[in-house]
């Protein structure tokens, strides 16, 4: 139960933090990964999107260390989340020719990281 609430802790962190930096500072965030925000109403879907789907989440993620049953949800929606961004991500850099994009193979090594760590813990709460 220890290791599945650090990784919550951990992704709450994460997850809040970066979706306050793209709520606040969208034109550098959305640089990072070259990225250019070309008007008012992109600025506004990157804090929505980027910003607000991540702060959201942070939240359900501190929801979820009240309740074990909360803490499998979390766990779960955690390794389905990063699963299906490593693979669209993966899709994305072969279709794209990614062997130089650096950005995108950290990125990639955080989501598989993030999914099987979340699995792990999902699979020691299975024991309780």
């Amino acid at each position: 139960m220890l290791f599945a609430r650090a990784v919550l802790v951990i992704q709450l962190l994460a997850l809040a933090g970066l979706g306050l930096a793209y709520f606040v500072r969208p034109h550098e965030m959305a640089n990072l990964s070259g990225m250019l925000l070309m008007s008012p109403a992109a600025a506004t879907d990157m804090r929505a999107f980027y910003g607000g789907l991540q702060l959201g989440l942070a939240a359900f993620l501190g929801l979820s260390l009240s309740r074990l049953e909360l803490t499998r949800a979390a766990l779960t929606l955690l390794v389905l989340l990063y699963s299906a961004l490593a693979l669209a991500r993966i899709g994305g850099l072969w279709l794209d020719g990614g062997a130089q994009q650096t950005f995108n193979l950290y990125a990639l090594l955080l989501e598989v990281v993030s999914a099987g760590l979340s699995y792990w813990a999902l699979r020691g709460l299975q024991r309780l």
